[in-house]
This record gives structure tokens, C-alpha cells and sequence, in this order.
């Protein structure tokens, strides 16, 4: 396996999905991969009924801490065991590896415990709740030495694969802006009152890092991507999608100066988080445009979620229906396909077996770096102005309050493990 090439490797992949997709029988048990799942929610039970399909994988354990998601997870994977605290999962020396598909505030604390437990990590996106964990996760990666994979599941999609590489092909000249678009309706949520937690729920462990605020249902199951102390709005939630697919376009790392605002101009409810942003990332020699609108019922040049290259010799499109090239004076051609959740997952598998990371076509240092981009985009909207980053750094110069919003304090028992 190591010595398998990128585009051969990305084949076997494909030709894996096809062996599960088709009931061919699972390998034997020393050639299958021991995975478990935490976190039950909608993306979470995804990776249950992938995982568990697969020929070289078995779903053995899951974990929730509210156990209606608990008996759903289970009935996607009747042979998995229950668990209620991650922790159990992370010492069993059975399991490989492991989902993290909790709220976001979760995921840095969660994959640098299990990497010290010997677990190579599927981490969902944003694979951390601010910069600061960004690069700790980063290093922690590089440490131990594990395949720790990022739920940006474009870059294991054959489809978007292709029509990067035609991008990068010069087909459409000089690539000098690309633009992510995230415009969708997201129905208000209202106000809701303080209650208790539902029965059975351990909300101080849901809680865990972030401050233990009094429970209503707006800061419990999905409606937590609103609120700072536990996600980061859309633009980490769906948006880190499009940044993801346009910063691999152009082929750009970290920012010079991020600049734009955002704004509730929709909502006026619970949400903490805007429903309209503008954000531009400034490179060098292109620019990354992100635009966010949470309020509408119609498209934006076309696209509801979808990425668009500007190019001195027309365009590249992609978008749910797939990727499109316009040249200036010719017919529009189909030039690759959509997203592939499951390659992901599979990629992911393939690389544990091999024990490489460099098998990974969504590896955290990819992953670390668009979800700082969208991190850097919510700082510029909660200070209000722009910012210049130091040179070769992750942090902004001079701004004392935006670098502030770089990390975060953690609840005491919840602190970050050190590595």
C-alpha cells in the first residue's frame, strides 16, 4: 500500500464504495478496520450507516449523550455497543478509530484525546472551535503520527477532483477570484425558555468545555450552531464547504488580510450569530470572496451552496448539479460531478489500514486551514473591521480585541489535554 500512487490509490477507493454499495461480503476480521461513532446527530448517523456498510469496516461502538440518539445509532448498527461517555470508547484498545461528529465545541478537545489514546481520527468540520485549536489539533497530528481526516468530503469527490485539476490545467487562464457561496433559507427559531434538560441527558458533559449555561432547547440539538460558546454560524457550519473547495482552487494557504461584515438583517430571536455576511480574503495575486445570505428563497448567480472561479477566459462553476466550465465564445461543458460523502469515509478507512495519513485527500492540515479562514471571517464580524495577519503567523497584527477571539477559556475538568 505505500507504495501505491495518489491517482491509483483514489481508484481503489472508488472501487471499494462499489464492493460495499453491492453487499459483497465483509473481509475477514483481521483485514476490517474496528470504528466507532460519537455524536448521534443527522451527520453523525450518516457516518454510522456508511461505516457500517462498508466491507472493510465494523461500527462496534457508539456514543451519545442523549439516549433517544443513542437507540437511533444502535438501530443503524445493531452490533455496536452503547456507551454515554466518549471516554469509555477512547479506552478500549479494541477500537481503531474514530467519528467525531459532536457540536463543534467539542471536536479539538475530543480528537486530541483520542489520538492519545492511539485512535486515528475522523473529525467533522470545522475541525476546531477557533484558531488557537486549529493548530494545536495540527500539531497533535504531526506528533503522534495518526491519519486524522477532515469532514470537507469535496476533496475526496472524484467529480470536484476532476474539475480542480482542469482548473489548475490553465484551461481557463489566470484564476483571479473565486467566490463561495452559501445562500439559503434558515428559518428563525424563535426564543425559548429556560427548562430542564431532557431526561436522561447528561448536559454538563454535552456542555464540557463551554460555559454551563441554563438549558433550552435553542442551545440544544442543532440550533447550538447559533450560539459563539459552542459553534460558529454558518459560515463554519455549511460555509466552510465553499471556502474549503475555493481555497483548494486557488491553490492559497492562509490569508494576507481578511476584510468584509456581517450582520442579523433577518432574524430576531435567540441566534447570536449573523445571517448575512461578506467576508474577502486577501492573497497576494486573487482574491477569495465568501457570501453569506440565510434569508432567501432564491438563488445567487445561479446557486443556492456552490463555488464560482473567475478566470481571464470565462469561469468554473460548481455547484449540487456539478461542475461547469464557460469559456468566453464557447458551449458550456460538463467538466466533473458533485460531492461523494461516503469516498470520504472511505478514504478515511483506507488510510487507517495502511496506517499513512499521507493517504488522506481531506487531512486535518488542509481542514485546519479553511476552518482558520472561517474563524478569521467571524472575527472581522463581531469586531467590526478588518484585519492584516502577521506574516508567516496565524495571528492578526495590532488588534489586542480580534486576536482575543483566537482562542477561548475552558470550563475547569474540561481543559485541553497537553501533548
Amino acid at each position: 500500500m505505500n507504495n501505491t500512487s495518489r491517482r491509483e490509490f483514489i481508484g481503489m477507493a472508488g472501487a471499494g464504495l462499489v464492493l460495499a454499495r453491492t453487499g459483497i461480503a465483509k473481509a475477514v476480521p483481521s483485514e476490517r478496520v474496528h470504528h466507532a461513532v460519537i455524536g448521534g446527530g443527522g451527520q453523525g448517523c450518516a457516518h454510522v450507516s456508511n461505516y457500517d456498510k462498508f466491507p472493510d469496516c465494523d461500527v462496534v461502538a457508539v456514543c451519545d449523550v442523549d439516549p433517544k440518539r443513542r437507540e437511533k445509532m444502535k438501530q443503524l448498527a445493531p452490533n455496536a455497543r452503547v456507551e454515554s461517555n466518549f471516554r469509555r470508547i477512547l479506552e478500549d484498545p479494541t477500537i481503531d478509530s474514530v467519528s467525531i461528529a459532536t457540536p463543534d465545541h467539542w471536536h479539538t478537545p475530543m480528537a486530541l484525546h483520542a489520538l492519545q489514546a492511539g485512535k486515528h481520527v475522523y473529525v467533522e468540520k470545522p475541525c476546531a472551535h477557533n484558531v488557537h485549536e486549529c493548530q494545536i489539533l495540527l500539531k497533535a497530528a504531526e506528533h503522534y503520527g495518526k491519519c486524522v481526516q477532515h469532514g470537507t468530503q469535496s476533496r475526496s469527490s472524484q467529480g470536484i477532483i476532476d474539475a480542480i485539476a482542469y482548473l489548475q490545467s490553465g484551461a481557463l487562464g489566470k484564476v483571479r477570484l473565486a467566490k463561495a457561496i452559501n445562500h439559503q433559507m434558515r428559518g428563525p427559531i424563535g426564543r425559548a425558555p429556560v427548562t430542564d434538560p431532557p431526561p436522561g441527558v447528561d448536559y454538563d458533559m454535552w456542555s464540557g468545555p463551554a460555559p454551563l449555561h441554563p438549558f433550552t432547547t435553542n442551545r440544544w440539538h442543532y440550533n447550538w450552531h447559533w450560539f459563539w460558546d459552542y459553534g460558529g454560524g454558518d459560515m463554519v457550519n455549511d460555509g466552510i464547504h465553499q471556502v474549503d473547495i475555493a481555497r483548494w482552487g486557488l491553490d492559497v494557504g492562509l490569508p494576507n488580510a481578511v476584510q468584509g461584515a456581517g450582520a442579523q438583517l433577518y432574524y430576531d430571536d435567540d441566534h447570536e450569530t449573523p445571517d448575512t455576511q461578506n467576508i474577502t480574503f486577501v492573497y497576494d495575486d486573487c482574491q477569495l470572496i465568501y457570501e453569506m445570505r440565510l434569508w432567501t428563497r432564491y438563488k445567487l448567480e445561479g446557486h443556492d451552496n456552490g463555488v464560482v472561479f473567475y478566470c481571464d477566459n470565462g469561469r468554473l462553476e460548481i455547484g449540487r448539479e456539478g461542475c461547469f466550465a464557460k469559456i468566453i465564445g464557447e458551449k458550456t461543458q460538463k467538466v466533473g460531478g458533485g460531492q461523494d460523502l461516503a469516498a470520504n469515509f472511505h478514504n478515511f478507512i483506507e488510510g487507517v489500514k495502511a496506517n499513512d495519513p499521507d493517504h488522506l485527500l481531506a487531512p486535518v492540515r488542509e481542514g485546519a486551514i479553511s476552518s482558520a479562514l472561517c474563524h478569521y471571517g467571524n472575527i472581522v464580524t463581531r469586531v467590526g473591521r478588518g484585519q492584516t495577519l502577521v506574516p508567516g503567523a496565524w495571528n492578526f497584527q495590532n488588534d489586542d480585541e480580534a486576536n482575543a477571539l483566537l482562542k477561548r477559556t475552558y470550563r475547569k475538568g474540561y481543559e485541553l489535554p497537553e501533548i
